[in-house]
């Protein structure tokens, strides 16, 4: 057996009275493509931060190529052999594709656009160097991202969740290029809640919890509910069936809404017409800036529509085009954004004002005097029923892990037993169980008669969820695909724009 290409012993890393990691063994191949698995708040993250230098372990040893070594920065890191490609891209829209990889790759201009070049036809990345990014596909971008760091020569790749972004078409390039670069000694550590792709492209698996290593498998031995039970150390839950009821009024009408953006990297909604009914689930698909986050804004009130705008936007039956967020919620409306902190809830706040924010209406305020003991309560509700893993109800909101937060958030909104309930990426960067438990919450919502708008890049959970789908592509919806007589690959074709997409 070959030596390790890293190793890490007993590795251990506190945060006030949170142990992230502890005691953490861990080996990586040469040529290993190598899962990192666990629920929100396992300690994934934190593990990788520790190995690519953004924090540094308060206990235990990390060796390259059997020497122990201290890496104290990114730079650092980079300049061993690591390399890591994060969920968030790190690229300058307004920059060109080689001006992006000079900010971390020294040569001339010249040099750097042959490299590009090179390194594009070896492992199946081609993309134009001159190219500005925010003209890129999603696909392009992630690219990019790859290739900058094969420009410095890794020996160690870390990806977190690369296909969160991806068409399914997408996914089978991004895994051919990765097999490539493992047939060259490359060792890739891959962070995803798919169960499935870790079981096509993963050699190896490192399953956390609570921080704690507490198994190393290979993941093509198990099947995908198999790794999950190790995951969560339970059964998995239950995905509740999606009854057949008879469809309720009209909630959500857009209809004919075009709206031009004024942001240089924004995209205009062009002719937008959607429906949902009580007892349906609606979901969009599509790859990630194609107006998402113009269609979240128009819906959810943050963009208003002048009342003497052009096309129909109405909820419950009452035409909302000029009123606000606020407004629409006294209506019946709940909305769970994209961006959990920011948007969904305020870092620096308690759990308990998090959830003041949109829940003072269930008796936590009258006459602009505040019920404390009202709000908490509600909150130590909302953790309990949601399995949200905090120290309690005045947590600040930003102290939890991204799963956790967003379990809480999901959580308020359905407590406020809503008519018509939007939610935007809702199992972004959550755990499998969290997500089965998060779907199995909505179906039983839908069942009850809510009519429930869901915008998400996950195509698996919107077969799982949606009654029908409609694709967001360039600003522009298709026509309602019906779920049920529908396959994958239809809707990937409608995501990359394929002229021959099912409408």
């Amino acid at each position: 057996m070959s030596e390790p290409l890293l190793s890490l012993r007993g590795v251990t890393k506190i945060y006030g009275q949170v142990h992230a990691n502890s005691g953490v063994d861990l080996d990586v191949e040469p040529g290993a493509i190598h899962a990192i698995l666990g629920e929100n708040g396992a300690g994934k993250s934190t593990l990788m931060k520790l190995i690519y230098g953004v924090e540094t372990p308060d206990e235990g040893d990390i060796y390259w190529r059997g020497e122990r070594f201290e890496v104290t920065s990114p730079a650092a890191a980079r300049k061993l052999g690591v390399g890591m490609v994060f969920q968030h891209f790190s690229l300058f829209e307004t920059l060109t594709v080689v001006e992006n990889v000079s900010l971390l790759v020294p040569g001339s201009k010249r040099e750097l656009i042959s490299r590009i070049k090179q390194l594009g036809t070896k492992f199946g990345l081609e993309v134009d160097p001159l190219a500005h990014v925010h003209a890129l596909s999603v696909g392009e971008r992630q690219r990019v991202e790859i290739i900058r760091c094969l420009l410095a020569d890794p020996k160690l790749l870390i990806l977190d969740e690369p296909t969160s972004v991806l068409p399914p078409q997408s996914v089978e390039l991004l895994f051919d290029t990765l097999r490539r670069l493992a047939a060259t000694g490359v060792s890739i550590l891959f962070i995803s809640h798919k169960l499935e792709e870790i079981r096509s492209i993963c050699t190896h698996a490192t399953i956390l919890r609570c921080g704690k290593v507490t198994g190393n498998v290979t993941p093509k031995d198990f099947d995908a509910n198999q790794l999950a039970t190790m995951m969560i150390g339970r059964d998995m839950p239950d995905l509740a069936p999606a009854k057949e009821v008879e469809k309720g009024p009209l909630l959500l009408d857009v209809a004919h809404v075009s709206l031009p953006t004024d942001d240089p990297f924004g995209v205009s909604l062009e002719d937008v017409s959607l429906e949902v009914r009580g007892g349906e689930i609606l979901g969009i698909a599509g790859v990630s800036g194609n107006g998402q986050s113009e269609l979240a804004a128009v819906i959810s009130g943050e963009t208003m529509l002048p009342r003497a705008a052009d096309g129909r936007l109405s909820m419950m039956g009452s035409d909302v085009r000029g009123i606000g967020p606020a407004a629409r919620r006294k209506l019946g409306f709940a909305f769970v954004p994209e961006d959990r902190l920011g948007q969904g809830a305020v870092p620096q706040l308690s759990l308990t004002k998090n959830s003041i924010l949109t829940a003072h209406s269930k008796g936590m305020v009258t006459r602009g005097m505040i019920h404390g003991s009202r709000a908490t309560e509600f909150t130590r509700t909302c953790i309990a029923n949601n399995d949200v893993r905090t120290s309690g109800a005045s947590a600040e909101a930003g102290s939890l892990s991204g799963g956790n937060l967003q379990k809480f958030i999901i959580g308020r909104e359905l407590m406020l037993e809503p008519k018509l309930l939007f939610l935007n990426q809702p199992t972004w960067g959550v755990d499998i169980g969290a997500a089965i438990a998060i779907r199995k919450r909505l179906i039983e919502l839908r069942n009850a008669g809510c009519a429930i708008l869901v915008i998400s890049e996950e195509l698996e959970e919107l077969f799982e969820l949606s009654d029908h789908m409609q694709v967001l592509h360039d600003g522009r919806l298709s026509g309602r695909f019906k779920t049920s007589e529908t396959e994958p690959k239809d809707i990937g074709r409608a995501m990359i724009g394929a002229e021959e997409a099912a409408q």
